[in-house]
């Protein structure tokens, strides 16, 4: 496992870490029993994994409940990342949800602490001034944000709050970021955490056209509008997308690699991107996930792996957000 330092700081995280939306149910995800979920949790750590990100809103707790017993007797070795997922972010509430979530981690301090959402119910200093409260307690060690597009981080980084990065959808077939997002957070030092980095598993190969999608997957921007789950008005670009798949396939059996790993692979090579967070159901799947740090793509392949997901990157434009129109991002 390869690893990189979080922002500034003195945080190490492996450049693989473990999405933990999947070990509980939701619309994308079945969840685990308990059990499963702790062997998955921890068979992370036999391969070198040392980050895990979860959040309140990960079914209501539950995602925080197991992961604080999977890592309870280790804590000193993990790297925890939460968020505060409150409906306004008032400092009342960070507070109250922050001092919630220790307690189903079985901890008393976070690693990393990121405001889930932008709501803009209070002024954005309100919540970014209670979090570097907490901070300055030693209940979290470093702070970051997710979903937050050019306007949003432009004004999170003129606070004096230091902020070490940002959690955002980033794959193949998910480039908004690269419009205006990345330059700025090069400019500050601000590492991408690429949540997503699979496109919910079209880029594993998993289905060859739009229509073997599920109902609950197709619903981002990268489908038509009147797929039956949508929340976005517009065309998508579906035929742009299977045959960016169709190529990304190619590329990978040329490389001798499945299309998951060498997807994880563009990313890892990118210099922006601090860690991948990847979710699993199964120990197999922790250890697939983990190899695909060790995969080397050549400087060609780089260069077509980009031009092959031009369209799609055209396509779907610099909207970070990958699901609703108008957008919640910006």
């Amino acid at each position: 496992m390869k690893y990189a330092r979080l922002g500034e700081t003195d945080i190490k995280v492996s450049k693989i870490a473990f999405g933990c939306m999947s070990t509980v149910a939701n619309p994308t995800y079945d969840g685990l029993e308990d059990a499963e979920g702790i062997a998955t949790i921890r068979s992370a750590l036999d391969h070198g994994i040392n980050f895990f990100d979860t959040a309140p809103a990960y079914g209501d707790g539950a995602s925080e409940d197991l992961l604080g017993r999977a890592l309870q007797d280790v804590r000193d070795q993990v790297i925890i990342a939460n968020k505060v997922s409150s409906q306004v972010m008032s400092a009342k509430e960070v507070v109250e949800e922050c001092e919630k979530s220790l307690k189903l981690l079985r901890t008393d301090y976070m690693d990393l602490y990121q405001i889930h959402w932008p709501r803009r119910q209070v002024p954005l200093e309100e919540t970014l001034k209670a979090m570097d409260d907490l901070l300055k307690q030693g209940k979290v060690r470093s702070l970051g944000v997710c979903n937050f597009g050019i306007e949003d981080l432009t004004e999170a980084l003129g606070s004096d709050v230091p902020l070490v990065s940002n959690q955002i959808a980033y794959s193949l077939l998910s480039r908004a970021v690269e419009f205006e997002v990345e330059g700025l957070c090069e400019r500050y030092g601000i590492g991408f955490l690429c949540y997503s980095p699979l496109a919910q598993a079209l880029l594993a190969g998993k289905y060859e056209s739009a229509d073997d999608v599920p109902p609950e997957r197709a619903r981002t921007r990268m489908f038509s509008k009147d797929r039956p789950q949508s929340r976005h008005d517009e065309d998508g670009c579906e035929e742009q997308v299977f045959a960016a798949i169709a190529a990304i396939r190619k590329i990978s059996h040329r490389v001798g690699r499945s299309m998951a790993d060498v997807s994880l692979a563009w990313l890892l090579h990118q210099d922006s991107v601090t860690s991948i967070l990847v979710g699993a159901s199964r120990p197999d799947q922790v250890a697939r996930n983990a190899a695909s740090a060790q995969v080397q793509l050549s400087q060609d392949d780089l260069d077509e792996l980009d031009a092959v997901t031009q369209p799609v990157k055209l396509a779907m434009g610099g909207s970070l957000d990958m699901w609703a129109t108008p957008s919640r991002i910006r």
